[in-house]
């Protein structure tokens, strides 16, 4: 019995790994990604500027929502050995491929990827980092961003990457009127580095 339709959305995509090596904060990562998850077989412009513009957060609880075959939250647990990361991604080959790359980082002791199903309701996160999914369309976005921002402990902050022309300004603003004070920390190459607090 064929087994893939438990991993992708569309199973008729067949699912070949593809490696990834990515060069962040000092770190030399080598990872694998697959076909039916985002940016396969490469770091995606967003999340490389993302990297390039920013350092890594302090020790604590970290997310990665939205996380792929896991670039973000991997480079996290790999540059700070204090931060205990969660991953969540609704593709469920990205989780299966975040998970087997933080085995293969020897981080699983302190990185976890699942569905968001997995998450215990009442965890909470010093930081987010993200690339959101932009294109699920804003009304599916402001969603996820509502379900998740609110588990942000006090003091604490989100960290997000998003295209200009995906509208970056309109949702820095959009978060601000949610009670999430967000500022443009940098923009490069039609990007711009958002963080949002919690008050």
């Amino acid at each position: 019995m064929d087994d893939d339709h438990y991993f992708s959305a569309d199973p008729a995509v067949a699912f070949k790994r593809a490696p990834v090596s990515a060069s962040v904060w000092g770190h030399e990562l080598e990872l694998t990604s697959g076909s039916g998850v985002f940016a396969q077989g490469r770091v995606d412009i967003g999340t490389a500027i993302l990297f390039r513009e920013t350092q890594p957060p302090a020790p604590g609880r970290v997310l990665d929502l939205g996380c792929g075959y896991g670039v973000i939250g991997l480079a996290v647990a790999v540059a700070v050995p204090d931060a205990v990361v969660t991953a969540v991604d609704v593709n469920e080959r990205a989780v299966l491929l975040a998970n087997e790359n933080a085995a293969a980082l020897g981080v699983s002791d302190r990185y976890t990827a699942s569905t968001p199903d997995g998450v215990a309701a009442d965890s909470t996160y010093d930081e987010i980092w993200s690339n959101p999914p932009i294109r699920i369309g804003k009304a599916a976005l402001h969603d996820l961003l509502l379900t998740w921002l609110p588990r942000l402990a006090p003091g604490g902050r989100a960290v997000m990457v998003v295209g200009k022309n995906l509208g970056a300004d309109s949702l820095q603003r959009w978060l601000g009127e949610q009670g999430y004070p967000t500022e443009r920390v940098a923009s490069a190459k039609g990007f711009r580095i958002l963080v949002t607090r919690r008050g």
